[in-house]
């Protein structure tokens, strides 16, 4: 995997979804190997920017660049993780970890002991031959991040990936996301709808408007990421740029 991760632009970007214009006129810079948070209020365009910037919709107008060259589709490069449970339901955890190592093009004798390490990475070892129906949210997530990064891509797009666990839970996978990315860097653009977590995860945070005010503000994340450790003045600024308060949890 590529230590520097994807560069992802977006140009006067324009977006609509359900024939409405969601985003207009966005402009924003990914920078190689960051956690980029996209937060806002609902209806502002932020999974519509993430399916974007994976090719999965075609842009009404604008530019969407990843590494210099235009996005006009899927690529094996930018991955997506969804909170919705997308495991196969026939396919063992190890062979869902497989599955994206065979769609990378690794070769396949190696695939069993890549995708072993994998689980291990994200402390699912014993469960290899479990099925997703047989784990907890909470695991079934655990396969969906060593699924996402075991292809090697240079950009994972992740769309509020932990919204449907329970606290507990939540802060684990943030923390297990942190540390699995040191230790395989690429470009995450992770979408969210809790500035806590935004805070916790991100090295930057974008926060959307509606359309015809597209970016609200871009703020810059202090280290170390420790919940509540000088976040007071940023929390409060982050707060102050969102439409609705019930987006505050």
């Amino acid at each position: 995997m590529s230590t520097t991760g994807m560069t992802l632009e977006l140009h006067d970007l324009v977006l609509s979804y359900g024939g409405a214009p969601v985003v207009d006129g966005l402009d924003l810079s990914v920078r190689p190997g960051e956690i980029l948070v996209l937060t806002g209020p609902s209806g502002c365009g932020k999974s519509t920017v993430l399916r974007a910037l994976a090719g999965l919709l075609r842009p009404d107008s604008g530019r969407i660049v990843a590494d210099g060259e235009p996005v006009v589709t899927t690529s094996r490069d930018r991955a997506v993780v969804f909170q919705d449970n997308a495991l196969l339901p026939w396919r063992t955890v190890r062979s869902n970890v497989e599955l994206a190592l065979k769609l990378a093009g690794r070769p396949r004798a190696g695939r069993r002991s890549e995708a072993l390490r994998w689980i291990a990475d994200v402390g699912l070892t014993g469960f290899e031959d479990y099925l997703p129906k047989s784990l907890s949210g909470g695991m079934r997530q655990r396969v969906q991040l060593a699924r996402g990064l075991a292809g090697a891509p240079r950009a994972v797009m992740m769309d509020e990936p932990f919204g449907a666990l329970d606290t507990q839970t939540r802060t684990s996978m943030q923390r297990l996301l942190i540390k699995t990315w040191r230790a395989h860097p690429t470009t995450v653009v992770f979408v969210t709808h809790d500035v806590d977590e935004a805070l916790l995860v991100g090295d930057r945070i974008a926060v959307l408007g509606r359309a015809g005010q597209p970016l609200r503000a871009l703020l810059d994340v202090p280290s170390p990421r420790e919940p509540n450790v000088g976040r007071a003045a940023l929390r409060a600024e982050i707060i102050s740029a969102l439409d609705h308060s019930e987006l505050v949890s």
